[in-house]
């Protein structure tokens, strides 16, 4: 009998002494004179104690090697390269793009400049593509690099678009 009560008082001590100890900061050097929980006493609370946060203004580049690999791989039936001319035309485009991105975020060129430029880029990063080819393909090359601009051309009109329609939304909603 002795030792059940001695029992039911240890535990009732026990459990007593763990829940003195959650009011006030578990008992880790976060009592009294230390702020409430966590934050020292500056105002700051849990969502301040996170560090920064990543904003999802910029979104994340892709790679120039995947990007020349996709384009390659729409070129690839369209002019039936082989597997050497795959892995030439994808070096000679991921060495272009990288240096049409040196180009572009170049401050000191002016706008007219950089077109002058990346024009420069272009006809010598065609010449060196056309160099892998045969005289079949290069035909079929310029025929699908005149596609490939004008779905490029469709696709940012269509960013247009929808820009414009979002923008006429907008200017009908107030007026609502």
């Amino acid at each position: 009998m002795k030792s059940i009560h001695s029992f039911f008082i240890l535990a009732f001590a026990l459990l007593s002494f763990t829940s003195v100890l959650a009011q006030y900061g578990n008992g880790y050097n976060n009592g009294y004179g230390n702020g409430y929980g966590r934050g020292n006493g500056m105002g700051m609370d849990r969502s301040m104690m996170q560090g920064p946060q990543s904003s999802p203004s910029k979104p994340k580049e892709v790679p120039v090697e995947e990007t020349a690999a996709k384009i390659v791989e729409q070129m690839k039936p369209e002019v039936n390269l082989d597997e050497l001319q795959v892995i030439a035309i994808t070096n000679v485009l991921a060495d272009s793009m990288r240096e049409q991105g040196v180009l572009l975020k170049n401050e000191s060129s002016s706008q007219d400049q950089k077109i002058e430029q990346i024009n420069a880029l272009r006809e010598v990063t065609t010449k060196k593509i056309t160099a892998f080819l045969n005289p079949a393909q290069i035909e079929k090359y310029t025929t699908f690099m005149a596609n490939f601009k004008e779905i490029k051309k469709t696709k940012s009109k269509k960013k247009k678009e929808k820009k414009e329609v979002k923008e006429d939304t907008e200017e009908i909603k107030p007026a609502d």
